[in-house]
């Protein structure tokens, strides 16, 4: 089993940022794939950014609602991932989920939520002013 926290959410105002945290507890696996989810208020789930381990380093993917604002990273000692989110919009209000995937999903798997085996219990962002 995995644990996964989120933290780091709250409210900002629109221009402004935030850094979101997942720390991974339990059965770890740093060749895994690690992402972000978000949904906000009545519409469906939507990916967000993915880091997978890939040979010597870490490669990373966005939306495109999210591309040149948000940066993901990993602290692979502390089993734990970043979200840092500039030039918020109220457009990115919603609820973070981390989730992760224990081993590491092809490029084609990792937008859909149904490929990863755990998800925290999320953390609220609003942007308003």
């Amino acid at each position: 089993q995995v644990q996964l926290v989120e933290s780091g959410g709250g409210l900002v105002q629109p221009g402004g940022s935030l850094r979101l945290s997942c720390a991974a507890s339990g059965r770890t696996f740093s060749s895994g794939t690690m992402g972000w989810f978000r949904q906000a208020p009545g519409k469906e789930r939507e990916f967000v950014s993915v880091i997978r381990w890939s040979g010597g380093g870490y490669n990373t993917h966005y939306s495109d609602a999210v591309k040149g604002r948000f940066s993901i990273s990993r602290d692979r000692a502390k089993d734990t991932v970043f979200l840092q989110m500039n030039s918020l919009k109220p457009e990115d209000t919603a609820v973070y989920y981390c989730a992760t995937a224990t081993s590491r999903l092809i490029l084609s798997r990792i937008w859909a939520g149904e490929n990863y085996d755990f998800w925290g219990q999320g953390t609220e962002v609003t942007v308003s002013s």
